[in-house]
């Protein structure tokens, strides 16, 4: 089984800007300035992201490559997958995450205006009622 990551989606303040640039071109580009130790297990997995506190998508990771720069591309499939919202504190760089810990994917023809909005669900998690 492949690992996967989180990443905060800082620059998008929304599932649908977050779309707009992983489905602009058939792989979606993502520079970091440090390689994840564990990369090669992380090959198939995906990235997860995180907007409001809450893990909502996830793209497929096809690899890594090395810049000239000494920067590290991740590179990720262009389809943003929705998944079920699963509360996910703020951190810097990334995280590893199983599959057990993965959130599932929303089911066909499921809006991610079905879900509860990430803070919400958050507060409901703390509560012990999602």
């Amino acid at each position: 089984m492949p690992l996967h990551m989180t990443k905060i989606a800082y620059t998008s303040k929304s599932i649908e800007v977050l779309r707009e640039w992983v489905e602009a071109e058939p792989e979606a580009l993502m520079t970091t300035r440090y390689c994840p130790k564990r990369h090669a297990e992380m090959i198939g997995g995906s990235l997860y992201w995180i907007i409001a506190h809450a893990i909502v998508a996830r793209c497929q990771i096809l690899g890594f490559e090395q810049r000239p720069d000494g920067r590290w591309t991740i590179r990720l499939q262009g389809k943003l997958i929705l998944v079920h919202p699963k509360a996910k504190r703020a951190h810097q760089g990334w995280r590893y995450l199983t599959d057990r810990s993965a959130p599932p994917d929303l089911a066909e023809g499921e809006e991610a205006g079905d879900a509860l909005p990430g803070r919400m669900v958050r507060d409901l998690s703390k509560l012990g009622l999602v």
